[in-house]
């Protein structure tokens, strides 16, 4: 099934909770950060903790292994298996970075079921301290977007995503994510895209405001269960539509996936602009990655 390109977030939607939270906590960062967390931008300021970690003496490995504490879900790890085995083109575009995602991957055995992984990159520089870098260069080539932080626009990431499937062959994609920096990206998506928006967070909230500007099928999600069941469901959906347009399907395979895929989407409403413009605004899952818990 080359026909589906299926792009994740990372932050709250592949692993629960967030890879930068989990480092400051863990590590013992939490009162620092909050100091100076309305002093700089968050991407700075992750670079900042990294310079912190090194000067109490911790290292590359220390970090990794703080990682790979941090917990994924068996049903999202199921999923993304699932999509994998089905022949979807599987790709990460995060606001987080390269270090604590492949960490994090890496552990769990998800790494190699990516062809792309789109975030701020990352390294360890000559002395041995982690550096992370912005994914857009805000000196020297600013994104303009107003819609994301100016480190990362994930919207561009999609709109290079669609230019390059096109050029090729017909592709869908299926996008799901869960913040307010996944709203630009969501705005990207054709008609027949899908979006899968986790349910009670800011990205959700966005499109409740905003529901006529979205021109995806829209799928939500809350819990790993959902997530697994709905991204197996759209395949699966996507997998009948086209095999029916090319003529190739058999009845009898057509008439048992179609059921499955029905009984789906109708568990899991489609939620057309329509729908969502009728729909009360949730309240928001909290300021966004802002203040750590303690």
């Amino acid at each position: 099934m080359a026909g589906i390109v299926v792009v994740f977030d990372f932050d709250r939607t592949i692993i629960d909770g967030d890879s930068d939270n989990w480092v400051v906590v863990e590590m013992g960062l939490a009162e620092l950060f909050n100091q100076l967390l309305y002093t700089m931008p968050w991407n700075s300021l992750m670079n900042r903790m990294m310079m912190e970690l090194y000067s109490e003496g911790k290292t590359e490995e220390d970090i990794a292994n703080c990682l790979k504490r941090c917990p994924l879900h068996p049903q999202i790890f199921a999923a993304i298996k699932s999509a994998q085995a089905h022949g979807c083109d599987l790709r990460i575009a995060s606001d987080s970075n390269s270090f604590f995602i492949e960490s994090i991957l890496k552990h769990h055995g998800l790494l190699d079921c990516f062809s792309e992984i789109t975030t701020n990159p990352s390294f360890v520089d000559e002395e041995g301290r982690l550096k992370i870098l912005p994914y857009h260069d805000v000196t020297s080539s600013p994104h303009g977007c107003n819609l994301c932080p100016p480190n990362m626009c994930k919207g561009l990431v999609i709109e290079r995503i669609v230019a390059a499937i096109a050029e090729r062959e017909r592709k869908r994609i299926i996008y799901i994510g869960d913040g307010r920096n996944d709203f630009c990206p969501s705005l990207k998506l054709r008609e027949s895209d899908y979006l899968m928006p986790r349910k009670n967070f800011p990205l959700w909230n966005r499109i409740c405001e905003n529901a006529m500007l979205i021109k995806a099928e829209v799928h939500e999600w809350s819990s790993a269960e959902e997530f697994k069941s709905n991204l197996l469901c759209l395949i699966d959906k996507i997998f009948i539509e086209e095999e029916s347009d090319a003529g190739s399907i058999s009845s009898q395979l057509k008439s048992s996936e179609c059921n499955l895929a029905t009984m789906c989407i109708q568990t899991h409403e489609t939620l057309s602009p329509q729908t969502l413009q009728k729909a009360s605004p949730f309240l928001a899952y909290g300021k966004e990655r802002e203040k750590i818990e303690r």
